[in-house]
């Protein structure tokens, strides 16, 4: 009985009231997330209903994926166009530390986050560390930006030292929440849990792609004393 007690249904739990997410893939027809306009205004108008405030689209720039700021840019004016809801909407993009990443460092062509646009949202593969991650960190920071690392605890290559090591070296980190309900297996929501007590993130997202997604993360359960750390995580934005 206990168990259950200790946990609430996500939309029952008052985490999305003013939620900010800072990562998702909602811009439709760029990456591997909402392909179609319809849907992305289906997902803005539930997430709107649920309370959530404001939204960071971040599709993918990478060599797989290899969008140009100018091109999103437009695919962003044509979403603010149709979007009629009252959630704040904002263009950033998600960066692979590839050499993709190299080329755009040399042009400073990025599509950064915050008001001041001082932050580079990052990620890496799943399962190796880039070539030489320290230099392309402190490239990144050479630019004037500050990096968060996407989703870190789905990096299984890390441990707790590396993410102290990159804390260290001023790098932000921004949490899956869905890691937290086991989106991405146990290994992972173990993970997450782990940095979320340690009190490592710095920003959380949804990594949404389809609405599939959404119903899976709006169904599950998460424990109570993990929304209160939420909640703090995100009444306390980095910019």
């Amino acid at each position: 009985m206990w168990l259950l007690s200790n946990k609430t249904k996500i939309t029952d739990s008052g985490l999305f009231d003013g939620f900010i997410d800072y990562h998702c893939h909602l811009l439709p027809g760029v990456d591997d997330g909402v392909a179609e306009m319809h849907d992305t205004l289906a997902i803005l108008e539930r997430w709107e209903k649920a309370g959530i405030a404001e939204v960071w689209l971040t599709p993918h720039i990478m060599e797989d994926i290899p969008n140009s700021p100018k091109g999103l840019r437009e695919g962003f004016l044509s979403l603010q166009a149709k979007y009629k809801g009252g959630i704040r909407l904002h263009l950033a993009a998600e960066n692979m530390m590839d050499n993709l990443l190299h080329e755009r460092l040399a042009t400073n062509d990025f599509l950064p986050m915050g008001d001041k646009g001082m932050h580079l949202l990052v990620e890496t593969s799943y399962f190796n560390p880039p070539m030489n991650m320290t230099k392309v960190v402190d490239k990144v920071k050479g630019c004037g930006y500050v990096p968060i690392l996407a989703h870190p605890e789905r990096y299984q290559y890390m441990d707790i030292g590396d993410y102290k090591k990159w804390k260290d070296r001023g790098v932000l980190m921004q949490l899956n929440v869905p890691s937290l309900v086991g989106a991405y297996g146990p290994e992972v929501e173990k993970k997450a849990e782990m940095l979320l007590e340690k009190g490592m993130y710095d920003l959380c997202g949804s990594d949404t792609h389809s609405m599939r997604f959404v119903d899976f993360f709006f169904n599950a359960k998460i424990k109570k004393k993990h929304v209160r750390m939420l909640k703090d995580i995100n009444a306390s934005p980095v910019f």
